[in-house]
């Protein structure tokens, strides 16, 4: 499985360690985040993470800033792109489970960084349960 990641300047030492958990797993790894930690505009580090999971180079993408609003609003944009915006294991599994959700948007600054690693965790195994949620997924990029 691979993986797309992109972060801002609030979102760097997550990528590090949630990229060191995915990789000790056998997962490849698609760094689009900035590395330090001078302020930068976290939709020039998102976008590409959008675009890989379209094009199918990643299965899934993670996108993090302080907030996690501004990574997740930037990926939405895109047709095909469910992002979801989560602080606990629970919405990250039930993110996959109910939704679809091919994106994961990690607010840095609400939650700490082992939560978030137990976020990737549980989104990147929670398979799409499908049946009633499939109709309900398939409404969403109607209005794009």
């Amino acid at each position: 499985m691979t993986v797309s990641i992109g972060n801002d300047h609030a979102g760097t030492d997550y990528k590090k360690l949630i990229v060191s958990a995915i990789k000790d797993q056998g997962v490849e790894v698609i760094n689009h985040g900035t590395d330090s930690g001078e302020s930068v505009d976290y939709p020039d580090f998102v976008h590409p993470v959008a675009k890989d999971v379209l094009d199918e180079r990643a299965a899934f993408g993670i996108v993090i800033c302080g907030s996690g609003n501004g990574v997740a609003m930037t990926v939405n944009k895109y047709r095909g792109i469910r992002a979801a915006l989560c602080w606990n294991v629970e919405l990250a599994k039930l993110a996959r489970h109910h939704n679809n959700a091919n994106i994961l948007a990690i607010p840095a600054r609400f939650v700490d960084s082992e939560t978030a690693v137990q976020m990737v965790a549980a989104f990147l195994a929670e398979p799409f349960e499908g049946g009633r949620h499939s109709r309900r997924v398939d409404k969403i990029s109607q209005c794009i």
